[in-house]
């Protein structure tokens, strides 16, 4: 089993910054792909960042240039720097973590992440 805990998300102004954090703890393989997810209310959960072991990321279009992951593999943690925060950009952020050897993900609890105009 693997533990993801995010830290609290907040409520920013437009064009303000956030950062998130995501702790792993648990079976975590050597070679797994952290990422970023967002679930705004009445809309699908969709991809925001990934990061995989050796630091290859992928991000969402409407993220590009304005957020940034990174991973401190040695503490098994997640983050993402949010700049440039739009009011679109509102919605439970969700932490994941996917192991590659066994195809097994786990996802964090979600924290609010709300920008206002």
């Amino acid at each position: 089993q693997v533990q993801l805990v995010e830290s609290a998300g907040g409520l920013v102004q437009a064009g303000g910054s956030l950062r998130l954090s995501c702790a792993a703890s648990g079976s975590i393989f050597s070679i797994n792909v952290m990422g970023w997810y967002r679930q705004a209310p009445g809309k699908q959960r969709e991809l925001v960042a990934t990061i995989t072991t050796s630091g290859r990321t992928n991000y969402a279009d409407s993220v590009k240039g304005r957020f940034t992951i990174s991973r401190d593999n040695a503490k098994n943690t997640l983050y993402l720097q949010m700049n440039s925060l739009k009011p679109e950009d509102t919605a439970v952020y969700y932490c994941n973590l996917h192991n590659i050897a066994n195809s097994l993900s786990y996802w964090g609890q979600g924290t609010q992440v709300t920008v206002s105009s």
